[in-house]
């Protein structure tokens, strides 16, 4: 993947702390609920107070959110608490009513990320202005498609660009409500370390008792912060109630949770942690080496296939190899997910190798 070179401003003020909050209640129902929510966060040391105007919804018939008037209450929050206010857009009209009302920062949600169409629309719209502007993750795990809505946002002139984590959608039951896939977005951090990046614990968990381990893992993972949904009573919210909790809750989650530096001056940790680093290089040398070996005997096998005219995959083989080395692993203290991905991964690589030996002439 080609890295477009941009230069992108901290989301943050550069004197701004670490970590960076945003909450608030997932839909902005009422006046009242908006302005309970947010009296009652207006100490609690957040740097964004969100509430969902627009509401795009899986099924029709459900809460889609009240629109324009919802804005007016976020500017009725801004001015009475002196909190920076933000909220969803997905379309060119959604930024013409923000801007109009003064909101402080948008963000474009997963479901119009994975439309670049829509995403050039609101790049359009946003031509000339100055605001913040966050990109969640588009709902399908499709790394370009994030970067895609990076650059279009970019290339209308907005210079302060955060990104928004909050998981992909996966079929099947599942821990999570939408899946973490933590590598993504690590991936992205590491084509831009500039990038702000927030992780939208609620929706990466669907409930309330994950929120704080998701959170935490964010933060171990060095992220900047974190987005959570607070609404004054979760359980009668009109969307996504199960993973909304109250200020009190979210105060003292906030409170736990422990933020992650990214860098020390500490000579001694940095003594031992380059000692333990050179320790992962020999190791990583090792199985290059080794993995290089097998790829080897691998075509050795694709040779003695072609000549007696079997085929690559071997069901039963790749069965009794993955297993086997699954249960190995777990005795090494291993995960099973770890070593189905990697041996996974092995075995696909020596069928693409095979592959090409059943195509060559010699």
């Amino acid at each position: 993947m080609i890295k477009e070179e941009m230069k992108i401003a901290p989301f943050y003020s550069e004197n701004g702390q670490k970590p960076f909050w945003i909450a608030g209640p997932c839909s902005a129902e009422s006046e009242e609920q908006m302005l309970q929510t947010a009296h009652a966060l207006k100490d609690s040391g957040i740097d964004l107070f969100r509430a969902g105007s627009w509401k795009p919804r899986t099924r029709p018939n459900n809460f889609e959110g009240l629109g324009t008037e919802a804005l007016d209450w976020l500017k009725l929050v801004k001015e009475e608490t002196g909190m920076a206010v933000t909220t969803e857009v997905a379309n060119a009209s959604h930024v013409e009513e923000t801007l109009k009302r003064g909101i402080d920062v948008i963000w474009i949600g997963a479901r119009t990320t994975v439309n670049p169409f829509s995403v050039q629309e609101i790049a359009d719209a946003l031509k000339g202005v100055d605001i913040p502007v966050l990109i969640k993750n588009p709902i399908n795990p499709d790394l370009k498609l994030w970067l895609g809505a990076i650059e279009r946002i970019y290339h209308s002139g907005v210079k302060q660009i955060g990104v928004i984590h909050r998981g992909f959608s996966s079929y099947g039951s599942d821990k999570y409500r939408n899946q973490p896939r933590w590598q993504i977005a690590i991936e992205l951090r590491r084509l831009f370390p500039e990038l702000t990046m927030i992780c939208d614990s609620s929706h990466i968990s669907g409930t309330r008792d994950l929120l704080e381990e998701v959170a935490q893992k964010a933060f171990d993972l060095n992220y900047d912060g974190i987005m959570l949904e607070v609404h004054p009573d979760p359980n009668s919210a009109l969307s996504d109630p199960e993973q909304q909790i109250t200020p009190q809750v979210f105060k003292e989650m906030k409170a736990r949770l422990q933020y992650r530096q990214a860098f020390t001056d500490n000579e001694e940790f940095l003594q031992s942690l380059e000692n333990f680093r050179h320790q992962i290089d020999e190791i990583d040398d090792e199985i290059i080496s080794l993995m290089a070996s097998r790829m080897k005997l691998a075509g050795k096998i694709g040779e003695y296939k072609k000549r007696n005219n079997i085929s690559i995959l071997q069901t039963k083989r790749w069965s009794e190899i993955l297993q086997k080395n699954v249960e190995k692993g777990d005795k090494l203290d291993l995960s099973s997910e770890f070593m189905t991905s990697l041996f996974k991964a092995v075995h696909q690589e020596s069928i693409n190798r095979q592959h090409k030996i059943m195509k060559s002439d010699k």
